[in-house]
């Protein structure tokens, strides 16, 4: 085994007490020079040394941090990390691409990594500047409960019929719907009643798939999957993903449809299997990915290969995406390209562009998330950080539910199917196309979006593992 070098030394020591429940102060550890003069370092100030020790020896850039980075000159860990992004030049593109590297404290990230929410359980996006749509409700969570559908139009909140993109507007709607304990909301539903409902803010599982349906098309039987994440309850998951797929089995499925619009990724294990149930039988002990690290961890490049999960057999597969398509979602687009044919249709702007990932490594009670590792498919693919490009863009179906055939998103790609053509459903809006969606619109839902959606690609904490 290679020596470990001091930094990461000295950062593992950290680590293995912060493990044991001991204060970093319980350390023998020699902290780095002190550059205020202080003889005892505080222990806010040895979590920041520590993560920038750890970010030199493991961040995928790391030989580009400068040697003066002052990491007791941030407030937290949170921007130490947003500052490390910026040393992370590739050639081929002019700006940093680490937007991803980050910190979390460790409670807040054992909830949202193992899908434990405590909200409405309710998303919302802007369908146009006043119709504000639910984007998705949580099936376990207080809106799900309560009936509430993708689709539905928010009409009133707390009483407050105004609903525009303004800032004051936007604020008052994000602390009410994902901030509140309590809001009371006007509902319009797709058959033109209204509703009044009032939800309490509760815990609950999340649960990332969201439909799961199968169509005949032209006599082709062609499964749908919406998946809105790669976190949660895995054990539970991968038991809907068995019987999910048994289903698209015993109905002769060929062709899919998975829908990954707002999936802004999570484990790299979960996305491996359900790529082993999309890959087609050939890519069997075929290379599905290969993840490297850097210089210091070589020893850790790994290739995961196919390991075919039940005998569906696919060839075409197609991906609704968006730009709120990230990381672990690309991943799964990244490696099943050299074995099936795909399509990507969604709103006209390229996917998030994250073909890197990291994992959580403890310091005191936080947990930090440099890039570590950066993914490749069989053909040695991966430098996609400005995303993959629509094949055809469409407007982003707020109007309907999920596996809804009038939903735009997926009525283009059953169209296409069936007569070789993207088309448009009928949205009541003569048929408008992305186009039509205002860039102020799209920039609102964006800012709602990573307000409340984790992106990345995370494995587990294999430098812990040595």
């Amino acid at each position: 085994m290679r020596k470990i070098s001091s930094a990461a030394l000295f950062a593992i020591t950290i680590l293995f007490f912060a493990s044991c429940q001991k204060s970093i102060d319980d350390t023998n550890a020699t902290p780095p020079d002190d550059s205020t003069g202080s003889q005892t370092p505080s222990a806010d100030d040895l979590v920041k040394d520590t993560v920038l020790l750890i970010c030199q020896d493991v961040y995928l850039w790391n030989t580009q941090i400068p040697a003066n980075f002052d990491a007791r000159s941030y407030a937290s860990p949170v921007e130490e990390m947003e500052a490390i992004r910026q040393y992370s030049h590739e050639t081929g593109f002019a700006d940093p691409v680490d937007r991803f590297s980050f910190a979390v404290k460790q409670d807040e990230w054992d909830n949202v990594s193992t899908g434990v929410a405590e909200d409405f359980g309710m998303s919302v996006f802007f369908n146009t500047p006043t119709d504000l749509r639910v984007k998705y409700a949580e099936v376990a969570s207080p809106s799900g409960m309560a009936g509430i559908k993708r689709g539905w139009q928010i009409l009133k909140i707390n009483g407050n019929s105004q609903i525009d993109t303004n800032a004051a507007t936007i604020n008052r709607i994000v602390d009410a719907v994902f901030y509140s304990e309590s809001t009371r909301f006007t509902f319009k539903k797709p058959d033109g009643s209204a509703t009044e409902l009032t939800l309490h803010a509760g815990t609950y599982q999340t649960h990332p798939i969201f439909a799961d349906s199968v169509y005949a098309v032209n006599g082709k039987q062609v499964g749908y999957l919406a998946l809105n994440s790669f976190l949660g309850d895995t054990t539970a998951i991968y038991t809907e993903f068995s019987r999910i797929f048994s289903g698209f089995q015993s109905k002769n499925v060929s062709e899919m449809i998975v829908d990954l619009r707002y999936n802004g990724g999570g484990y790299v294990s979960m996305a491996e299997k359900l790529a082993n149930y999309l890959a087609p039988v050939a890519s069997n002990n075929q290379v599905m990915y290969t993840e490297t690290f850097n210089a210091n961890y070589t020893d850790f490049n790994t290739t995961a290969l196919y390991k075919k999960l039940g005998s569906l057999n696919i060839d075409k597969i197609y991906f609704i995406v968006s730009d709120n398509t990230a990381s672990a979602s690309e991943l799964l687009i990244n490696a099943l390209s050299p074995f099936v044919e795909e399509k990507l249709v969604g709103p006209a702007y390229n996917t998030y562009g994250k073909p890197v990932g990291f994992f959580p490594i403890p310091v005191g009670d936080w947990y930090t998330f440099p890039i570590s590792f950066k993914t490749v498919n069989k053909n040695g693919y991966g430098n996609y950080f400005d995303g993959f490009t629509i094949d055809h863009p469409t407007w982003d179906g707020l109007d309907k539910d999920w596996g809804d055939t009038e939903e735009n998103c997926l009525h283009s790609v059953l169209t296409y199917i069936q007569t070789g053509v993207f088309g448009y459903a009928n949205n009541g809006n003569g048929n408008i196309s992305n186009a039509a969606v205002s860039r102020n619109v799209r920039a609102i839902n964006k800012k709602i979006q990573s307000r409340t959606v984790f992106t990345g690609a995370v494995a587990k904490e294999k430098l812990l593992r040595r």
